[in-house]
């Protein structure tokens, strides 16, 4: 079982990343790692996933959890501009609860 580095667990807060296996639940770390890590936890997921992963993550999740800077970012990144990226539902990309208008 490959796990989440302790140096990368700070960004999993809320959950027992200890737990989590990494293939198993790599859509949400790869979302947690690119919308809210820095340089290091960034290269530990290329290194760990790579890069057509994270790639395909962007082209097939629509994590709610990835804002619009960081989809851009990204879209720049692999140079993908003519290529269907998945989204969240759009009540999904709201942080406020869908109760709330």
């Amino acid at each position: 079982m490959t796990a989440i580095p302790d140096e990368v667990k700070w960004l999993f807060w809320e959950v027992d990343a200890a737990s989590f296996e990494v293939t198993q639940h790599a859509d949400y770390i790869l979302a947690r790692i690119l919308e809210f890590g820095g340089f290091a936890e960034v290269r530990w997921a290329m290194a760990t996933f790579g890069l057509a992963r994270i790639h395909r993550f962007f082209r097939e999740v629509g994590h709610a959890d990835i804002s619009e800077r960081t989809f851009r970012f990204w879209r720049a990144f692999f140079k993908a501009d003519h290529e269907s990226w998945a989204r969240p539902p759009a009540w999904r990309q709201s942080s406020s609860a869908p109760w709330i208008d």
